[in-house]
């Protein structure tokens, strides 16, 4: 038998079987290497090299159970597609839920943060179920300061944006510039009296700083956005007669990507249209292929210049 797997002819096939028996050995019998170059006479490090033979040749493939996967293939073409800085397009599985796929994207989301972040920058948090479970899955972060960027709308089991922002800056040992408001306030009144408060405007006076920011992306549709879902249905008519197809952390945007105003937005409260463009690098996580012509507008809007997507979304965007 040759050692040797890349041998012409049968000698290929004897190393084709090699590299499976040592492969199964290994991986399967919990083998050392040590007793495998016994068994085969073969050296401890000739068996070594057959093992990363096995997973180059795509004889073993290992794959980490709960971590989310990338479609690498699929982000560049999608990046390329869309013209922005970038695109990481997340595997989904049969049956899984919307909270699942929040929790992959939120992975996947919590990851590049933690590439693109250096100590010169200043990261933004919104209120956002996807922002919430990217915050949930960082490890760390350089000692950046932390910004929040909108306000919090009282959900059950989710973290308000002021306890994002503490635990990133709790990782980051950055500072911290939150403040407690409403993300809907009452009427118009109300929220221009909230942005004027010490602390909100403080806080919201930081966004000029941000050079990094995640964002949740909705449709301007039952189930695509909270805000729809929390609007009444005078404000849902208006909204879309005003062009709004979906919002960006509470910035409603048209099909063109420009903001609309009026109606529910005058009542929410977060960074305005202005800050968000002017933030460097804007993420958006966002999954569901009803969301595709949401996301054109905020990449045509200059809102949004990197995306974690599920697979859904991508193919959409594709299409």
């Amino acid at each position: 038998m040759s050692e040797d797997p890349h041998h012409e002819g049968t000698a290929a096939v004897s190393g084709r079987e090699v590299l499976v028996d040592v492969a199964r050995r290994f991986y399967l019998q919990d083998q050392s290497k040590v007793d495998i170059a016994k068994q085969l006479g073969l050296s401890r490090f000739k068996v070594a090299r057959l093992l990363e033979a096995a997973r180059s040749d795509g004889i073993v493939r290992i794959e980490i159970v709960g971590e989310p996967t990338i479609d690498y293939s699929l982000s560049s073409r999608l990046t390329q597609a869309l013209h922005i800085d970038g695109v990481l397009v997340v595997r989904g599985h049969e049956g899984q839920t919307d909270a699942e796929t929040r929790r992959d994207i939120g992975t996947v989301a919590a990851g590049e943060l933690t590439r693109l972040l250096g100590p010169s920058d200043v990261l933004g948090l919104p209120w956002s179920r996807s922002v919430a479970a990217t915050v949930g899955a960082l490890r760390s972060l350089p000692p950046v300061p932390i910004v929040q960027l909108s306000g919090a709308l009282a959900i059950p089991d989710l973290q308000s944006p002021v306890d994002l922002v503490r635990a990133a800056a709790n990782l980051s040992g950055g500072t911290a510039h939150h403040f407690f408001a409403p993300l809907v306030a009452a009427d118009p009144s109300s929220a221009r009296m909230l942005r004027r408060q010490p602390g909100v405007s403080e806080a919201l006076g930081h966004v000029a700083e941000v050079t990094v920011a995640v964002v949740g992306v909705g449709g301007w549709a039952a189930g695509e956005s909270t805000l729809f879902d929390l609007a009444t249905t005078d404000e849902r008519v208006a909204m879309r007669d005003a062009g709004a197809i979906g919002e960006i952390s509470g910035v409603f945007i048209d099909a063109d990507g420009s903001c609309v105003g009026g109606g529910l937005a005058d009542r929410i409260i977060t960074l305005s249209d202005e800050q968000l463009v002017g933030i460097p690098t804007v993420i958006g996580l966002v999954s569901g292929a009803a969301r595709a012509p949401v996301v054109r507008a905020a990449i045509a809007g200059r809102k949004l210049n990197r995306l974690v997507v599920d697979e859904t979304l991508a193919q959409a965007l594709l299409g």
